[in-house]
């Protein structure tokens, strides 16, 4: 049950990175950060399901520990992302005649913004979350290898994501495209992560 738990969480992880890839593209062109927000979400719930079945099909008892930080970073990454798009897809989406005061507090749509600021935090996290979760990875053929490098590699935008916000990089006047080529990067590197996670439940005996 837990091989197909991991499978599943891939499986919603990687469908929910690419449609939000292609969601990002289409933004450019028309509004479309509700679906993009709610895709958010469901990639959240999908890696959350991943990486506990990684961290029950470990092998080696003295690495529970790092699974288990593994886990306890993903849980804060989901938590704080599931307030920031939930917020954008309920009360910022259904109450349009909110004064542009609030919206720069909650909305993350707006760049700076307070909730656009907890979404980078949320990405720290999760950063932080694959760092150590790349540890239960039993390397027995080259997609395990893959997957455990790829997965500790990711842990660097655990820096870059928490101190971003502390500078001012990204403001109002930032342009929409250089926001949706970093978001497209990112999905370029997290789905073949998805794609070998699939793989490595796929061939577990």
């Amino acid at each position: 049950m837990n091989k197909k738990l991991g499978k599943y969480g891939t499986v919603i992880t990687g469908t929910s990175v690419l449609l939000f890839g292609l969601s990002m593209i289409v933004g450019l062109f028309k509004s479309t950060i509700f679906v993009s927000c709610l895709l958010s979400m469901f990639i959240a719930i999908g890696y959350l399901l991943f990486i506990i079945a990684l961290n029950t099909h470990q092998k080696d008892a003295d690495k529970n520990g790092l699974g288990m930080a593994g886990i306890t970073f993903g849980i804060i990454y989901a938590t704080i992302i599931f307030l920031v798009y939930y917020a954008e897809c309920t009360t910022i989406r259904l109450q349009p005649n909110l004064s542009k005061e609030i919206l720069s507090i909650i909305s993350y749509a707006q760049t700076g913004s307070l909730f656009f600021n907890y979404d980078l935090l949320g990405y720290a996290f999760m950063g932080l979350s694959t760092f150590f979760i790349s540890f239960t990875i039993h390397v027995e053929n080259r997609v395990g290898s893959i997957l455990k490098k790829l997965l500790c590699i990711h842990g660097i935008f655990f820096l870059s994501c928490l101190f971003i916000p502390m500078f001012p990089i990204f403001t109002n006047s930032t342009n929409n495209i250089m926001g949706t080529i970093i978001l497209e990067i990112w999905c370029l590197y997290f789905l073949p992560i998805c794609i070998l996670g699939y793989q490595y439940f796929k061939n577990m005996k």
